[in-house]
């Protein structure tokens, strides 16, 4: 994908080299799923049980369980800490930024995304809030709880932070078999379209089922909200369409399949259990990142009604 150079005035913070806090300071509650539990499998097939319990404790101890997927309450939310164009590691945005190959990537589709969302809220007459992303290596902190590799890529809405470990990129293409930079570039907007449901209040409705429903209820939830993610990620995309290369499409519909629930606990154990699905089916994954990429039009996004 042809992407313009990153603005330099986008919000990224830098905690590579920092040696990484752990827990955030803010305590329990809020994340904002991504790719978060749907990579258990991924953990499992990694670390073991061992590696499994002690992600999973993070996530009830100090993430808020399950409220990790959704976004919190709305009492949950506060703006972004640090000011735009000014991580906290006393690093530049350039510098953060032209780290490396991924670095700029990962820059390159945020501000991309930034720039397409900040347009359609504008004519939606909607305000709209910039988040920010953040680099982390191995171990972090967010304002969710602990930021570690082994999540893979999240947004947390308490900072209204986007929160990666680039090495990810690297995991997608060996692991996955998903290469390419609008593989990576969609796993960006995928978080990035976790932002804007924070924005939409849908990630707090999405929280309150999982709050007050059965396990099944909130696990359901959180497909739709992921899938509608993906829809947002392809609503970029088409929004961008004049920058798509040849393949990029099936760059990105390669790595929707190979992080489908599905696809997932087939690798890791051998078969699927349905009920457990926090992001949904490869299939469905690809129709809805499909869907957003046909219509460019995020009213098409309703994972919430009707059939998936």
């Amino acid at each position: 994908m042809r992407l313009d150079d990153f603005d330099p005035n986008i919000n990224v913070e830098d905690q590579r080299g920092q040696g990484g806090s752990g827990f955030g300071g803010f305590g329990g509650g809020g994340g904002g799923g991504g790719l978060l539990l749907g990579l258990l499998p991924m953990v499992f097939s990694r670390f073991g049980c061992g590696g499994v319990a002690i992600l999973l404790a993070v996530l009830f101890f100090f993430g808020g369980g399950l409220g990790m997927l959704g976004g919190g309450g709305t009492s949950q939310r506060s703006a972004p800490t640090e000011q735009v164009g000014q991580p906290s590691s006393g690093k530049s945005v350039t510098a953060s930024c032209t780290a490396d190959a991924a670095s700029k990537v990962a820059c390159n589709a945020f501000s991309s995304a930034d720039k397409t969302w900040a347009s359609i809220f504008q004519r939606e007459g909607k305000t709209f809030q910039r988040p920010k992303l953040v680099f982390y290596g191995g171990s972090g902190r967010s304002g969710c709880g602990a930021a570690q590799s082994a999540m893979g890529p999240f947004y947390c809405p308490r900072d209204q932070g986007v929160y990666l470990d680039t090495s990810f990129f690297d995991e997608l293409g060996t692991r996955f078999g998903a290469k390419g930079d609008f593989a990576q570039d969609y796993v960006v907007a995928h978080e990035f379209g976790h932002h804007i449901q924070n924005l939409l209040g849908t990630s707090d409705q999405v929280a309150a089922i999982q709050q007050r429903g059965s396990e099944v209820e909130g696990n359901q939830a959180s497909v739709k909200l992921e899938l509608q993610a993906d829809c947002y990620a392809g609503v970029w995309a088409a929004q961008n369409k004049d920058r798509l290369d040849a393949g990029d499409v099936e760059e990105g519909m390669t790595a929707a399949q190979a992080i489908g629930d599905d696809t997932l606990q087939k690798q890791s154990q051998g078969r699927v259990v349905p009920d457990s699905f926090t992001h949904g089916t490869s299939a469905q994954r690809m129709a809805w990142l499909r869907k957003g990429m046909d219509s460019g039009d995020p009213a098409q996004c309703d994972t919430f009604s009707g059939a998936l």
